[in-house]
């Protein structure tokens, strides 16, 4: 539990994929200013939901901002699933790895490609952030809010803080597990990271604006009664009217999740929402609102309060080249 009676309160923002320029200009919209080390502010402190690194134009040099500001006691950090690719795709093995596997480490190194190409020739200064970044936590807990990249899930936020009181990826155990399907540290991971989804009926598959075809999509995780597929989708691609139509199974209802109304404040990023920040629940709100595809980078002003009010939104419109 993180309490800090002496801080004003807390400005968490939302995934920053490497736009440093539209960070700058968040953090001064806020108020706070550069200082010899770090960005800083005298009342206040920043809170990142993860996802700092890939797909923008400036990856290291955000990351070296963030973790200036961490490092110095200006912010803290949850990983974000960007960043726990990035240790499990560089982290030295000496077994055989499987097909599976490798396959997946294929992917990873696509979707890390801008990041690895941005560190290329800092080869030490890498090894040195994928250290720093296992001892990150994967979610955050204050008096009044909590902060995960993509899920909070009770039982999946225990296993988590039973392991090295949440900073799971210096456990090498578990990290060696994390990548293999149906273990308990892989369902830890990609729940909180990745958050709920569903399968899509038998056989049928859909192909998203990123050019990937999926056989599942993503589910809120705090639907009250919902009825079909359309209720509880959640992502920036919407389901045909035919499959948002199709009704819930109660196999498929039991699977949901559901963030109660009485819970504390709850911060995500992750999702790709468009437009502009509103809350999307009473208690929670995502911070992701496509910086690196010329959306808006967004922060959430938390003060003492127990309830969301949209008026705390701050965002600048992020222009990435």
């Amino acid at each position: 539990m993180v309490d800090e009676p002496w801080i004003e309160g807390y400005d968490v923002i939302g995934d920053v994929h490497g736009c440093a320029d539209s960070l700058e200009r968040l953090l001064t919209r806020l108020g706070y200013h550069p200082a010899a080390d770090c960005w800083r502010h005298p009342r206040r402190k920043a809170v990142f939901v993860g996802d700092i690194i890939d797909r923008g134009p400036q990856i290291r040099r955000a990351m070296r901002l963030v973790r200036a500001m961490v490092d110095r006691g200006q912010a803290y950090l949850v990983l974000g699933n960007h960043e726990y690719n990035a240790v499990i795709y560089s982290l030295p093995t000496q077994a055989a790895v499987p097909e599976p596997l490798r396959r997946y480490y294929r992917r990873l190194r696509y979707q890390l490609h801008a990041t690895l190409e941005d560190y290329r020739l800092h080869l030490e200064e890498w090894r040195d952030l994928i250290h720093w970044l296992r001892e990150r936590p994967i979610f955050l807990e204050f008096p009044h809010f909590r902060v995960v990249h993509a899920c909070w899930d009770p039982r999946r936020i225990a296993q988590a803080a039973a392991c090295h009181e949440g900073r799971v990826l210096q456990d090498d155990e578990f990290l060696a597990q994390s990548v293999i399907p149906a273990t308990e540290p892989n369902r830890v991971v990609e729940r909180l990271l990745k958050g709920t989804d569903l399968a899509l009926p038998a056989g049928k598959t859909l192909v998203g604006s990123d050019g990937v075809r999926r056989s599942r999509f993503r589910t809120k995780f705090w639907s009250g009664s919902p009825q079909t597929y359309g209720d509880v989708v959640f992502q920036p691609d919407a389901l045909p009217a035919e499959l948002a139509s199709q009704p819930l199974s109660a196999a498929e209802r039991q699977r949901l999740l559901q963030y109660d109304r009485d819970q504390k404040v709850l911060f995500v990023g992750h999702y790709w929402c468009q437009g502009l920040p509103r809350i999307i629940h009473e208690n929670i709100a995502c911070l992701d609102y496509s910086a690196v595809k010329h959306g808006l980078l967004v922060a959430y002003r938390m003060g003492p309060e127990q309830r969301l009010n949209n008026e705390q939104f701050v965002w600048v419109q992020s222009n990435p080249p």
